[in-house]
């Protein structure tokens, strides 16, 4: 009986151990393996400054059928300052999120996202939707509710994405009560091709990950139905061929000059006339949503679709963090305005069954700085230049640059769950310096001209 149950323990804890090994809700989480710490600007310093806290995810354990992340909810990318006169500050969440290994598709009628956390990245760090709270209050013909304090109707929702842009720091993130959170695609407005805010001039950062057109994007997130959450790119059809194309929202603004019914017909509280105080795009309810029979590269209305991926072979349904053609956020930004599948997870105050806790192997991590491409822009350089990693990477890259003479005039780190270093140029003389790039024994050699 002894030697039975033995047995039996151990090919239970052999079918835990592959599944921590093959299920992507398990393995992609960036991890804190070094003890980096969260950083953050103040207004008027372009220098950040460190957090007492640790940044990313400190634990993922699971179970049979959940995963459970442990995670402050700080970015190892600077945050802040928050431009908008937010009060808040980026703080540790000290929480516990629990997501479904199993997710199962919702038959019945679909779930709304709610205010607050409907997702997490892979850094820990929440995800939103497109609300800020605030909404428009008829009786009184003003916005209330939210940041605005009061109450409006709950009928033209306004749009967090273009309303409080000014609040957003370099990454698109901001706080709400210290939670701090993403409402869309996690990339630094630096790096779009039309950029819509100027606040990376002063407080560089980067985000989670950098949009390559070239490249499937990666997993970034995962919704609470257990659903995963990648960038803009993915491949064109849902098999996986066609290529790489920027993967597209259903949704577009309606053609509407007045705001008395949604785009379904259904007769509605109205709302403020469309023009330049209110114009289109300011209320979620702005939009419409349009079937592209045929075209697999438009999302479905949850912002999702079934379709192969890098993780994925064999297929799952995923959302994607939607931009236009200038890669500015496009609605519904990331999941929403309803959830796909059945929402199950959610933040947890402990964990009640009994699980393994995973931790990835030190290969993995060397791997991932030898698969990437590793990017200098712009090369030749003036002033600044910046190492860029178009993938989340798990692991802390050693920076070193060196001139012709073999002397080390520069030294810094791409941190964990960072994808941007950014070098001064400004004071290194005119000429080509050899940019050494490390992560434990793996390096790579780039070669930088510097003109000024």
């Amino acid at each position: 009986m002894k030697k039975l149950l033995y047995l039996t323990f151990i090919l239970v804890l052999g079918s835990s151990e592959i599944l921590a090994q093959s299920n992507p809700a398990i393995t992609n989480w960036i991890i804190n393996t070094s003890g980096i710490k969260g950083r953050y600007y103040t207004k008027g310093n372009s220098t950040p400054q460190t957090m007492n806290d640790d940044a990313n995810v400190q634990k993922v354990q699971y179970s049979t059928n959940w995963v459970y992340i442990s995670a402050t909810g700080v970015p190892a990318y600077p945050t802040g300052p928050f431009l908008d006169k937010n009060p808040s500050v980026t703080t540790n969440q000290n929480a516990i999120f629990r997501f479904p290994l199993n997710p199962e598709k919702n038959t019945g009628t679909p779930t709304k996202t709610k205010p607050g956390n409907i997702g997490n990245f892979i850094n820990g760090v929440a995800l939103f939707d497109y609300r800020d709270g605030a909404s428009w209050d008829n009786a009184n013909q003003k916005l209330a509710g939210g940041p605005l304090m009061g109450s409006g109707d709950g009928v033209w929702n306004r749009d967090a994405v273009i309303a409080e842009r000014i609040g957003f720091d370099c990454s698109k993130g901001h706080p709400a009560q210290g939670n701090y959170h993403h409402h869309q695609n996690p990339s630094a407005f630096n790096l779009d091709k039309v950029v819509v805010s100027n606040v990376c001039d002063l407080y560089a950062a980067d985000g989670l990950y950098i949009i390559d057109e070239t490249k499937h994007s990666p997993l970034i997130g995962y919704a609470y139905d257990g659903y995963p959450i990648y960038g803009a790119y993915g491949y064109k059809n849902a098999d996986g061929s066609g290529g790489v194309v920027r993967i597209k929202s259903g949704y577009q603004l309606r053609n509407i000059t007045q705001r008395t019914t949604y785009y379904d017909g259904t007769d509605v509280t109205d709302g403020p006339d469309v023009n330049s105080t209110y114009p289109i795009g300011t209320f979620r309810e702005d939009y419409e949503f349009i079937v592209h029979s045929g075209q697999e590269d438009y999302l479905d209305i949850h912002n999702g679709r079934f379709c192969v991926t890098p993780e994925y072979p064999n297929g799952t349904y995923a959302y994607f963090c939607t931009v236009d053609e200038n890669w500015n956020s496009a609605y519904p930004y990331a999941v929403g305005p309803t959830y796909y599948g059945v929402v199950s997870g959610g933040k947890v105050n402990s964990i009640n069954e009994q699980v393994s806790e995973y931790k990835p192997s030190n290969t993995s991590v060397v791997n991932a700085l030898l698969e990437n491409e590793v990017v200098l822009y712009p090369n030749p350089a003036g002033d600044l230049t910046a190492i860029q990693v178009p993938m989340v990477q798990q692991g802390n890259y050693h920076i070193e640059v060196f001139d012709i003479n073999g002397k080390m005039v520069h030294e810094s780190w791409l941190w964990q769950g960072s994808t941007i270093a950014y070098i001064d140029t400004k004071t290194l003389y005119a000429g080509t310096y050899l940019v050494r790039i490390a992560l434990g024994d793996a390096v790579i050699n780039k070669k930088l001209s510097i003109q000024h």
